[in-house]
């Protein structure tokens, strides 16, 4: 998918951000917060419990762990893209790396911290997309299903498995691609939507081709999967969630918020967003006088910590942290959460979107894969995230920042990792 056919009201386009990172190419607790200066960068490294650069080489694909060179390269990335606030947790073989730069708020002095939450935008469609193959497994549907049986509404539904919508290959229209939401999302940021809300402006539109003819990322896909699960099992998606991913993985700053509620747990960071939802639909970088502006810092990003974020429901409106999204991204390749048959289908599943372009982005069953990391991305306006791990390798990055999208249009979380992930790999990737 095209990146002009995204727009900034999006729960992370992953597709779009593997891309970016095929282009180039672990379960404890952060450190304290530290101090720092609003426009500094602190970081603490520590050797891996099972090895380090000196007692254990690192796989032939992985260059020598070198924390200065990586801390530096963070920041650098971090400065070039006016984020206020990012933060990375950086495992390998040879060393681990957890670094904050900037702050939280613009303008104030307290700084980013692994303990912040944040929203994770699209890394909440491997929430549903979890729960999903866990009723997959437990015989309560089947990837074959038609989704014609659960919903007789939708759009060439008797030939749209739940294989396809897992898979972005359904064909169904991406209703955060529609002005209405846009403008909607511009005029009125508290707004609770509710999930068919989001489905008639889907519905309303033409699919972009037939069911497994093509790749488009949509939205509609992981929101009609989360209203599934929860007539499949009778239960809110928000429980699903809560008795089948966070409370057996142990993420205790995880959240899936009432569609109702746009309140962030404490200690969050704020959010920040450049223009607006319309001005940037079919681009989302800022006209190039905007750019200048805000790289000169006359032109200030605007606080969007408490719009609503029930316009990306399944999709995207989960809540979480630096070290929880570690736990969550080993977890999603080690097979913690399905059975091994099942978990080998799910990370085998991940085919180019673009089939002349085989190094370009790969999706699957609700992951993606980064290089050699399996994961996801996250985006919606104010927050960024990365999050992917490399079985092969033994390798688990998560990055996160305040600002999305950067003003000349790249996602920031995701452009740091492509950053950190040439410098760990190295040109042979």
């Amino acid at each position: 998918m095209k990146r002009n056919m995204q727009v900034p009201v999006r729960a992370a386009f992953t597709a779009v951000t593997a891309a970016a990172l095929a282009a180039t190419v672990s379960c404890s607790s952060g450190p304290p917060a530290p101090s720092i200066s609003p426009s500094g960068a602190t970081s603490t490294v520590e050797p891996t419990a099972s090895a380090s650069a000196a007692s254990s080489p690192a796989p032939a694909s992985l260059q020598p762990f070198d924390a200065a060179t990586l801390r530096a390269e963070f920041e650098r990335t971090a400065k070039e893209l006016l984020v206020p606030g990012a933060v990375v947790l950086l495992q390998s073989p040879g060393g681990s790396l957890t670094a904050s730069y900037g702050t939280g708020s613009r303008g104030t002095d307290r700084p980013v911290s692994v303990e912040d939450h944040i929203r994770v935008g699209s890394v909440t469609k491997t929430w549903t997309t979890t729960v999903v193959l866990q009723l997959v497994q437990e015989g309560k549907l089947a990837l074959a299903d038609p989704v014609s049986k659960f919903r007789p509404d939708v759009p060439n539904g008797n030939a749209i498995t739940l294989e396809q919508m897992l898979t972005m290959r359904s064909g169904l229209f991406n209703y955060t691609e529609t002005l209405e939401l846009n403008t909607a999302m511009d005029q009125d940021p508290q707004r609770v939507w509710q999930p068919e809300e989001l489905l008639a402006l889907a519905f309303a539109r033409p699919p972009y081709f037939a069911p497994g003819q093509g790749f488009h990322y949509s939205n509609t896909n992981t929101v009609l999967l989360g209203l599934i699960a929860e007539k499949i099992e009778g239960k809110p998606l928000a429980t699903l969630f809560k008795e089948r991913i966070f409370e057996p993985l142990g993420l205790k700053g995880t959240v899936f918020p009432e569609v109702s509620s746009n309140a962030m747990p404490d200690p969050h960071p704020q959010g920040y967003f450049y223009g607006d939802n319309v001005l940037t639909m079919t681009t989302p970088a800022l006209p190039e006088d905007m750019q200048k502006e805000a790289t000169a810092g006359t032109l200030a990003p605007h606080d969007v910590t408490d719009v609503n974020p029930s316009w990306a429901w399944a999709a995207g409106s989960g809540i979480s942290t630096a070290a929880d999204l570690k736990i969550l991204g080993e977890a999603l390749v080690d097979g913690r959460l399905l059975k091994p048959e099942l978990q080998q289908k799910r990370l085998e599943s991940v085919t180019p979107t673009k089939p002349d372009d085989p190094r370009g982005a790969s999706y699957g069953l609700g992951i993606a894969k980064f290089g050699m990391l399996y994961g996801h991305t996250g985006e919606l306006p104010g927050f960024n995230t990365f999050m992917g791990n490399d079985p092969v390798n033994s390798v688990t990055l998560v990055v996160w920042t305040n600002l999305a999208p950067a003003a000349d249009g790249r996602d920031p979380a995701t452009t740091i990792a492509r950053a950190l992930i040439g410098k760990l790999y190295g040109p042979a990737l």
